[in-house]
Order: structure tokens, then sequence, then C-alpha cells
């Protein structure tokens, strides 16, 4: 057993994952995985920088994990930062910032390494089912970006376009600073059409109707998991591979995105950050569904940061 620390920065949220991993079985055994939305990509899409406030929510982030990897002992830390950082012009401040707290450089990652980091960590303990048909199609829905990633026990191709939740909702649910509450039918109309120009360009590079079993991945997925489940709060255990049907992810996303933001605010497993952004989100999926023609999503808890803790393993 190898003990390593993985970090995720993304757009909306950083996750840290501690684990026990053994190459040689595949087993990587779980000692410390938490998530906080910091919102890192606040105001990007529109200013093209990381806004101060959100390079400090993300900094007081990392001062909590650098104490859990302490105390934990991991012998290797991998921080890898995504789309949020990849894009803003003063990066460098985010750079700087991490490699003072935890002592390691954020690697800004391109859209096709995500991509592999994400299949591999959705794929690894999948192997010998027999209940899941190949080609695997990994969609990783995060803040910023969406990946797309076609393969069987490797990636066969892998891209990744800019319909993120909290990109969608900054560009056309935003007006004065306000998120509209709920969204006109114009303003949906406006982020399907996005989200379809972003699957026309994905098809481009990856075979997306070719795939047996779509797999979701990141916040968005496992949210609408639990609300399918009516989960009276957020469970990973009974998210994990989880199944969801596309007549249940319409009728979800309905709900959604009109509903008010007090109202997605009492659903018992909705994490406080994503009540503005779950819409758009679960839009995102609900496309993916419909072009794919999927019966079903299998969600998966296990995605991106899994795939970061292997590669240093």
């Amino acid at each position: 057993m190898t003990r390593v620390a993985a970090i995720d920065c993304g757009t909306n949220s950083i996750r840290l994952l501690v684990a026990d991993a053994d190459p040689a079985t595949g087993e990587l055994v779980d000692l410390d995985r938490r998530m906080t939305i910091v919102r890192l990509g606040q105001g990007v899409d529109r200013t093209g920088r990381l806004a101060p406030e959100a390079l400090e929510r993300t900094f007081a982030a990392c001062r909590e994990y650098a104490a859990i990897i302490k105390e934990h002992g991991a012998e290797r830390l991998r921080f890898v930062a995504t789309s949020a950082s990849r894009d803003a012009e003063n990066r460098e401040d985010f750079v700087r910032g991490v490699l003072d707290i935890l002592g390691v450089e954020p690697e800004v990652i391109t859209g096709d390494q995500e991509a592999e980091f994400s299949f591999t960590g959705a794929t690894r303990e999948l192997t010998g089912r027999t209940d899941l048909a190949r080609p695997y199609l990994v969609v990783d829905i995060g803040g910023g970006s969406t990946e797309f990633v076609v393969g069987d026990e490797k990636v066969r191709a892998a891209r990744s376009v800019d319909i993120g939740c909290v990109r969608m909702t900054e560009r056309h649910l935003v007006h004065g600073g306000e998120v509209s509450d709920p969204p006109t039918e114009e303003q949906i109309a406006a982020i399907r059409a996005d989200i379809e120009a972003a699957l026309d360009l994905a098809e481009q590079t990856v075979p997306l109707r070719e795939a047996r079993t779509l797999v979701g991945l990141a916040g968005s997925v496992t949210t609408v998991s639990a609300i399918a489940q009516d989960l009276p709060d957020y469970d990973s255990a009974r998210i994990h591979h989880s199944r969801v049907s596309r007549a249940r992810v319409r009728e979800i996303t309905e709900h959604l995105l009109h509903s008010t933001h007090a109202e997605r605010a009492t659903i018992p497993s909705m994490h406080p950050g994503r009540v503005d952004v779950i819409g758009a989100g679960s839009l995102v999926l609900l496309a993916i569904m419909e072009r794919t023609g999927a019966e079903e999503v299998v969600v998966s808890e296990h995605d991106i940061l899994d795939g970061i803790a292997w590669s240093v393993a």
C-alpha cells in the first residue's frame, strides 16, 4: 500500500482524497474524502480573471486540507486544477498561493488529461462486471466544462467542452448580479442551444452514440441521483453506482428549472453551493442522455479525484 493524497480543484469545488492504494490489486481504500464549494470560477467567464474573494476561499480550503494530509502522513500529493484556473489571466496568483500552502504546484491540466483521469477513476472498479456493457461513455459535468470519454479498459476518444453548470448559469441566468428566480423559457432555451452546439463539437471527436453504458460523474449528476432516490440527506453509499432513468432525469430537470431558489434550497440532499447551478447542470445531463439515446445513467462517486490518486500511486 502507498498512502497518497489527491486534490482536484475545479470551477465550483475543491476536493481532497487521502487513500491507501495498492496498484497490484487495484484497491483504493479511502482514509479521508471531502469537498468544499469555493466557486473559484466566480465571474471568470465574464472577466477572464480569478476574483480575489474566490482565491481566498480556495486558499482557506487548501489550509484545511494541508492539515488533514499532514495528519494522515500521506507520502505523495498531486494537486490538479481544471477549467477555471486554465482560463484565467491571473492564474499565477493561484499557483503561488497553492505552492505556499501545500508545497506543490497545481498542475493546470488540459481537457484531454482531465478526461483520462475521470475515465480511470470511474471505470477501474467496473472491471469484471457483466451487467454493464462496453464501451463506456464517461461524462464528467463540472463547473466550467464537461468531459466526454469513450473507452473500454483504456480511453479511445476524449473531448472537453465549455458547458459546465457554473459557466451556463453565469452566461445565461445572471443579470445585474442576481440569478433569475426561476429562469424564463427564453433563458432555458439559450442554455439548451449552447449545450447542443457543444455536443456537436464533442461528437466531432468522440463517438457518443457508440457507447453501451453511460457513466455520470460530479456534483450535478450525484445530486440528481440523490433527488431521484428522495434521500433524506446526501448519502454517498446509496448514490454510488445508482441508476437513474432518462424519464426521471427529465422530470427532475423540469422541476429544478421551474422552481425558485428557496424551493431548491429545501431539497434535503442539496448542497447550498449547488442551489443556483443545479438546474443548468441537470439540463446538461438530460441533453446528453437525449443525444446518445441512453435509457439510464450509472452514477459514480469515483471520478477524476480517484484517477489523480491512481496516477501518483
